[in-house]
């Protein structure tokens, strides 16, 4: 062989080589292309054609109870959604698809059918849609794996957490007030803890559910806040939804009757009124008003519910619910001074929550004498329950605390105290006095010392009052000698039984659904029965029980076998005057 040959043949041979190598190169490049499309990125190869199904999602954070138990979460689900210029025949593979996605066969021609080389067919596709959709083999068919919200725990807080769309971006309440908190990015944030307790908030949703099917009720409303901290432990508003499925929820299921809702709450306003006028000095422990005949103001006549049809002491104003004594009270302190109190109760602004379904509280422009009468017993001013529950707290505790939240590293500050540590003292008692001798006796629960206020309401409307429909309710603080939770419960428009001789006020519907919820959550939330710590409170309230007709024996012995507390019995031992003043936890 010539030189000249062998040197052809030798150039021939390495371009083979080379050849061969950058084949190898491309095939390489090639298969490590198809791995990443077909396992990192979830491609679903269908009749033979890879489409690419790649989404660069982040993840939500996680929302938790204040026990880590989950609440809301990210979860994988596949959805299908078609290349149009791969479909070979849109027709035959719309007349194929329809049964198996449940979508109408017009809608999914119309869809294959349009310009461009992507289009959705159903999102969050089932287990069993996508293995029969695989079975089919159509070309130009694909799968996504998209991120879904899941919400484990159902209706249970609907309302707190609210609901995503479509596309995982919040709708309402939680996931949407708190949107960037809960996206955060590229990266996964932290899981967002709330105050709520899911099992407080069971026993609430339970209880309330079991009083408006009993009383027929059109919804209503249970709330548990921590007093001292403004922790918000449990929210139910009824009737509820399921997030997992918000589509076709009726409206009224999604309303928020906890914060957007706002209504006349009737006698529990007297809680307030009296807060103002003891805390003012506008009248004392001591004072008395005479509710012997209806109130005439103009052409209005103001009566009692429950008329004595005499002269009451202050507790007794309180204990009996007297409108009368109420009004009279308010008078005393004015259109301003009460005015200004109500503003300082967080009662005539929108409530702080970090919420996007809040509402406005609503009272009366001008303000006439007349309103300073009506507000005292809690007509002509419309709030929130939590609003309400909040400023009780507040007026019960008077210490420095931040409104009532759901999140607590969005804790807002503190505020100092709304009426005096003495004011306040007066005010538990007068609480407690309710519940052993007055409308309230229905929440008494043995083992603890409970201390509310019934309220019942006409409803109002676009023509004045509805007085076959009234909103019942109920607030409670225990240990009443040194308040740790606020519970409050309103039913609207439920209906007395037999049990209750046909009546449907607070007394009779919220006051025991109420006793029941406490009667749950206190072994729930650790807090013993009371017993020798209650000693020195007890003692001064029956003290100043002797003021009601001397009938604080009974009031003793009732207590003493509803708790079984041993101490009744016993010496009171040490002196001590028993006044308010002198009680070491009054």
């Amino acid at each position: 062989m010539s030189p000249k040959l062998d040197a052809g043949v030798l150039l021939g041979r390495r371009r083979l080589r080379l050849l061969a190598l950058a084949l190898s190169a491309a095939l390489l490049g090639l298969s490590l292309r198809v791995v990443d499309l077909a396992l990192l990125s979830g491609e679903e190869v269908i009749g033979g054609t890879a489409i690419a199904a790649s989404i660069g999602e982040a993840r939500r954070a996680d929302i938790l109870d204040r026990n880590g138990v989950l609440l809301a979460t990210d979860y994988p689900k596949t959805s299908v959604f078609a290349d149009p210029k791969l479909v070979l025949d849109a027709e035959t593979a719309a007349n194929r698809l329809a049964p198996v996605l449940g979508i109408d066969r017009r809608r999914l021609l119309a869809r294959l059918s349009r310009p461009g080389r992507f289009v959705w067919l159903k999102r969050h596709i089932s287990g069993a849609e996508e293995r029969s959709l695989v079975r089919l083999g159509l070309p130009g068919i694909g799968f996504r794996t998209e991120l879904h919200r899941v919400y484990p725990q159902r209706q249970l807080a609907s309302h707190l957490i609210g609901f995503v769309g479509i596309d995982n971006q919040g709708l309402a309440g939680i996931e949407r007030s708190f949107e960037d908190r809960l996206t955060g990015g590229a990266t996964t944030p932290p899981p967002l803890v709330l105050t709520l307790d899911i099992g407080v908030q069971e026993a609430v949703r339970s209880e309330l559910a079991a009083a408006g099917e009993r009383f027929r009720a059109k919804g209503g409303t249970g709330l548990v806040l921590d007093a001292g901290s403004g922790d918000i432990l449990a929210m139910v508003s009824l009737p509820d939804f399921d997030p997992n499925h918000y589509q076709g929820v009726p409206p009224e299921a999604r309303f928020n009757r906890n914060t957007q809702g706002t209504y006349e709450l009737g006698s529990l306003f007297k809680v307030f009124t009296a807060a103002m006028a003891l805390d003012a000095g506008i009248t004392g422990m001591s004072g008395a008003y005479d509710a012997t005949e209806p109130l005439a103001f103009g052409r209005h006549r103001i009566n009692d519910f429950h008329a004595h049809r005499r002269w009451l002491s202050v507790a007794e104003v309180i204990a009996f619910s007297s409108n009368i004594g109420a009004a009279k009270m308010a008078t005393e302190l004015g259109v301003e001074g009460q005015r200004a109190y109500l503003q300082r109760f967080g009662l005539l602004g929108r409530h702080p929550i970090r919420l996007p379904e809040v509402g406005d509280p609503q009272s009366p422009s001008p303000w006439r004498p007349i309103n300073t009468v009506t507000a005292a017993y809690g007509h002509g001013v419309a709030v929130s329950p939590l609003q309400t529950a909040d400023a009780f707290a507040q007026v019960l505790c008077s210490a420095p605390r931040p409104p009532a939240h759901l999140v607590p590293e969005d804790l807002p500050p503190a505020e100092g105290p709304v009426v005096s540590a003495e004011t306040a003292a007066k005010l538990r008692w007068l609480m407690w006095l309710t519940v052993a001798e007055g409308t309230g006796d229905q929440a008494a629960v043995p083992g603890y010392l409970v201390g509310g206020k019934t309220g019942s309401a006409d409803k109002a409307g676009a023509r004045g009052y509805h007085h076959n429909g009234i909103l019942s309710s109920f607030i409670a603080a225990f240990p009443i000698y040194q308040p740790r939770y606020v519970v409050l419960v309103t039913l609207d428009e439920p209906k007395g039984d037999a049990a209750t001789f046909g009546f449907a006020h607070g007394g009779w519907t919220a006051a025991p659904t109420v006793g029941r919820i406490i009667g749950r959550i206190g072994p729930l939330l650790g807090l013993p029965p009371d017993g020798a710590l209650a000693e020195p409170w007890l003692r001064s309230a029956l003290v100043e029980g002797q003021a009601l007709n001397g009938r604080t024996r009974r009031i003793e012995k009732s207590f003493a076998a509803a708790a079984d507390v041993e101490w009744l019995e016993q010496p009171w031992g040490n002196a001590a005057c028993g006044c308010l003043a002198c009680s070491p936890l009054g």
